[in-house]
């Protein structure tokens, strides 16, 4: 359900483009470091926005350096860290191994048991550090089990669950800035969730799979109504982003807010036509 939090890259300067590179590999390189190989592989755009909006915010001191990897094994690439990358990562771990352990629920994915074979004791010991954050994680998670079952076609309530999952995630400190990072989280997750339905309803439709959208599908305003409720959910997002006293980073924060989050929806739109759907 991940990948549709990304950059415009046209409408970033080269540096600013390379300072957010810099973010993604520092997370990467964090990733394989503490959880290896498979830690890597869960890598995504999403979180690496919350660790340039955490940072902004709380100032942090981070390491700038270059390093080659295995994707970049001649030309060194630099790579930004601080303790909100440790953060971040551990939450993607968090995140993967649910999803790992629903595959193998859900369809009886053997790399869904494997994987969170492998993850499970990392997992108990990020529950450990991050009680709130694991146990939010848990509980939406749940919820968001229980609408499947029920066939829930309420779309406000379906994409809450996901979208108090994601609240959790941005409270790094329970300090001043709670509040406003609960409400950036949460409206963004109901985007991303909103959106990944959009994106799935075609090949939903197709297995007879679970998706809130499929009631609202015949009728020939779904596109617009979609746009809407999408449009609606950034406006409260970026709202509350405005409230707070981010300045680092901040042309590369609004692109992706403004900006970046639509480009998944557009090229849905476009790969549509083209398919005369």
């Amino acid at each position: 359900m991940f990948g549709y939090v990304n950059i415009n890259k046209p409408e970033l300067k080269v540096k600013e483009f390379y300072q957010y590179k810099a973010y993604y590999c520092g997370l990467c390189r964090t990733l394989r470091k503490n959880y290896g190989p498979i830690g890597q592989l869960t890598l995504s755009y999403d979180m690496t926005f919350l660790i340039i909006l955490l940072t902004s915010l709380y100032e942090c001191s981070t390491e700038r350096k270059k390093s080659r990897c295995v994707v970049h094994p001649v030309r060194k690439q630099m790579i930004l860290q601080n303790e909100i990358t440790k953060y971040v990562a551990d939450m993607n771990i968090a995140l993967t191994y649910h999803h790992l352990r629903d595959d193998w629920q859900d369809e009886k994915s053997l790399a869904g048991l494997t994987g969170s074979g492998v993850l499970r004791s990392e997992y108990k010991k990020i529950c450990k550090k991050y009680p709130r954050q694991c146990l939010g994680i848990s509980e939406a998670l749940d919820k968001l089990t229980e609408c499947e079952t029920n066939s829930e076609t309420e779309i406000d309530y379906v994409s809450r669950c996901f979208g108090e999952l994601m609240s959790e995630l941005f409270i790094y400190r329970q300090d001043v800035w709670e509040d406003k990072l609960r409400k950036i989280g949460f409206y963004l997750g109901k985007f991303i969730y909103l959106l990944d339905a959009y994106d799935d309803i075609c090949k939903d439709m197709k297995k007879g799979c679970y998706n809130p959208l499929i009631p609202m599908f015949s009728k020939e305003s779904f596109d617009e109504n979609c746009r809407d409720m999408l449009i609606r959910m950034m406006a409260d997002c970026t709202g509350e982003f405005e409230k707070l006293p981010c300045l680092y980073d901040v042309t590369i924060l609004r692109n992706i807010l403004y900006e970046g989050v639509w480009t998944k929806f557009n090229k849905i739109q476009e790969d549509r036509k083209k398919e005369g759907k």
